[in-house]
């Protein structure tokens, strides 16, 4: 096995086969901390975005925070609510991608496609980000080094969903359940010591905001509206579980749909009780920190600031917390390594993305459209430093674009269904049913609609135009590869009675010196029947040239040897003139170009040796009517290189028709160029010379079987 696969192996696993598929299906137990781990996650820092932005206006501006929290945590349910409707009607993972293409067209679920994109990237910034800003605030010692770690965590979770679904959710369940078991204890403990009289009490409570302006009439109302669009940050994810439906045991829509009402209860009141103990603890947090009086050093996160309060700073609860959310802040990352992939598979299906991501990889796993996301992931945790709060401002564009339009077309899937119903299925009870999930889904519309607006308007001039430009971006390159897929398929359709054979195949062999690579290659054209036959070679040095000429003779080699001059020492063009020539004669006909070549087994032997051919090849593919094809002799290193180690017999001629995986082609056919003046290792003895052109048609007297 050679050292790259051995390294594959070891990161990613032992291939399965397809037949295996079904192995990687998630019950809910485990669906729950793969799609839902960036719903979960979102409760660490929803309520400390709604602080952010209201402290803009002061302290006292703090008691708007329970009424945002109530309203965003009814917009959670209602989306909750709406998308069981989406889980049902269309499980077979297309998601609001699916719902917006089936119902409102191309252009509106490429929309929702753009936004999603651009959304499962900022899931993974923002995601291990926080994770990061949350492992800072427990050890202060980590902060200046936050984009490496960052990067790190975003390579360990690649290398985690390139092992397959099933396996990474199984790694991830325990850092998701542990969260939510410790929020739960937390908040149960918190709320305990209220009713008993000991209010917990955050570090920061003696500390005072001061005010970044004065906020009154509209300016108090656009900030409490840009207050309530930072918490809306709570309902990200909600999407995953619609996207994922395929990787659900059956019956997929109805655990999917099981899964998907769990998450949205769990995640409401976890976000609602972290909202009530920061409240109680009088947590301070500040989005400019020199506003921030009386706070010395880093501010560290809301949710650890509660779990000082509850169980002590420093104390074994305070470390639990901590740790666990840095860990599921890292891990709601997963949520779009799972969305992100298959959503591209499903867009590569359609011809809108390239065709590379419709492929899964050796555990199954869309490893293409996984290895893109983490790249993008990345780059955006560099440029951005890694910081939260700036990334905050360009997240939830994506996600509200895609719950509006989604919403949009499941009214329009309801209206359809009504109008298909005639007669007597008008007074049946399935038509209430049905206006009962329309009506849920116009509101949930309506209301992930307002939001979209809110914050546009909010926090566009904050980052958000970042989404707004880039969206648009990905719409057209998506339209451009759509159009150049159909465009080849176009010109490669095969007409009606279109002649499948060319009128005669001119067969061109290249040559640069009399080896078993060069005599396999001639005999291997000459057993293809062509028309014509010709070996061909580019003189570039005058005693080289005289020396194949005569070595050709004494032979009695019968094939005609023709010699192109080369007066400025270069290969490719003679080669392509003559081809062209040979086409221009006879434009029916195809020329055939055979490439003698050996194959090494060492990349470092590919370095010593010529690569002309690699040019010419490149250079001949733009040619119509001209087929290429390269006639390969393997060496010793090769097959040791190869993955089958027995041999024939000490005596066998070595080299096969079919070089081995872990090989190297180095084409013989073509010089080396004018500074190889003497024999390579194991390779062409230097270059023609240049003599007397030969004129370029096809050399007389070759007819259907020639002779040598």
């Amino acid at each position: 096995m050679a050292l790259t696969d051995w390294l594959k192996r070891g990161f990613v696993g032992r291939p399965l086969d397809n037949s295996q598929l079904g192995e990687t299906l998630l019950p809910k137990r485990v669906a729950l901390p793969v799609f839902a781990s960036d719903a979960l996650s979102s409760v660490s820092y929803a309520t400390e975005e709604i602080l952010l932005v209201l402290s803009l206006g002061g302290l006292a501006f703090y008691h708007f925070t329970p009424w945002i929290a109530l309203v965003v945590v009814l917009l959670m349910l209602t989306v909750v609510a709406s998308y069981r409707q989406n889980v049902h009607a269309y499980p077979s993972g297309g998601g609001d991608y699916e719902v917006a293409t089936t119902n409102l067209g191309d252009s509106a679920g490429l929309t929702v496609a753009s936004a999603l994109l651009v959304d499962y990237v900022l899931t993974v910034a923002v995601s291990v980000s926080a994770g990061v800003a949350n492992l800072t605030s427990a050890v202060t010692s980590f902060a200046p080094h936050r984009v490496l770690i960052a990067v790190v965590l975003i390579v360990l979770l690649t290398m985690m969903n390139l092992r397959g679904v099933r396996e990474s959710g199984t790694a991830f369940s325990i850092p998701t359940y542990g969260f939510i078991l410790g929020v739960f204890v937390m908040i149960a403990i918190g709320v305990v010591k209220i009713l008993l009289g000991h209010t917990p009490r955050a570090e920061s409570a003696s500390y005072h905001v001061a005010a970044s302006g004065h906020y009154s009439g509209v300016a108090l109302a656009f900030l409490a509206l840009r207050a309530f669009s930072s918490g809306c940050t709570a309902l990200t994810g909600v999407e995953a579980i619609s996207n994922g439906v395929p990787a659900f045991r059956k019956p997929k829509s109805k655990n999917a749909a099981t899964t998907l009402l769990l998450m949205g209860v769990i995640a409401a009141l976890m976000f609602g009780g972290v909202t009530l103990l920061a409240m109680v603890s009088h947590v301070r947090v500040a989005s400019d920190p020199s506003k921030l009086i009386g706070a010395h050093g880093d501010q560290p996160t809301v949710i650890a600031q509660v779990a000082a309060s509850v169980f002590g700073h420093g104390s074994i609860g305070f470390v639990y917390i901590a740790t666990v959310t840095a860990l599921i802040l890292v891990l709601a990352a997963n949520t779009a390594f799972n969305g992100f992939p298959v959503l591209g598979s499903i867009l590569a299906r359609d011809g809108y993305l390239p065709r590379q991501l419709h492929t899964r990889g050796d555990r199954l796993a869309y490893s293409n459209g996984i290895l893109l996301l983490a790249g993008f992931a990345t780059l955006l945790v560099v440029v951005f430093k890694a910081e939260t709060t700036r990334l905050i401002q360009l997240y939830i564009v994506g996600v509200f674009v895609s719950f509006t339009l989604s919403q949009t077309g499941m009214v329009r899937h309801w209206q359809r269904i009504l109008r298909s119903q005639q007669g007597e299925a008008a007074t049946q009870p399935g038509r209430r049913v049905i206006r009962r999930r329309q009506t849920i889904n116009f509101f949930g519309g309506c209301m992930t609609g307002l939001v979209l607006i809110l914050v546009l308007a909010t926090k566009f001039v904050h980052g958000a135009f970042i989404v707004v430009i880039a969206m648009p971006l990905i719409f057209m390159l998506m339209k451009f590869i759509r159009r150049h897929y159909d465009r080849v398929a176009t010109e490669l359709r095969a007409e009606p009675g279109a002649p499948l054979l060319p009128s005669r195949v001119h067969a061109v062999v290249l040559v640069s010196k009399i080896h078993k690579p060069a005599l396999r290659a001639l005999a291997y054209a000459k057993a293809t029947r062509p028309f014509s036959l010709v070996a061909l070679t580019a003189a570039v040095d005058q005693a080289d040239a005289e020396r194949l000429r005569d070595e050709w003779h004494e032979r009695g080699i019968s094939i005609d040897l023709v010699t192109l001059a080369s007066p400025y020492r270069e290969i490719s063009g003679p080669v392509l003139k003559y081809v062209a020539e040979i086409r221009r004669e006879s434009p029916r006909d195809v020329v055939a170009v055979f490439l003698p070549e050996y194959v090494v087994g060492h990349w470092w032997e590919h370095l010593l040796h010529n690569q002309s051919a690699l040019r010419l090849k490149a250079r001949l593919l733009f040619q119509p009517g001209v087929m290429v094809t390269s006639v390969p002799w393997q060496l010793e290193s090769s097959n040791r290189a190869g993955d089958r180690p027995e041999r024939e017999g000490a005596g066998a001629v070595r080299g096969g028709w079919a070089g081995p995986r872990s090989s190297v082609a180095v084409s013989v056919g073509l010089p080396a160029g004018p500074a190889a003046s003497a024999p390579t290792p194991n390779g062409p003895a230097g270059t023609p010379p240049p003599v007397a052109s030969a004129p370029p048609p096809v050399a007389s007297g070759q007819g259907d079987e020639p002779k040598g």
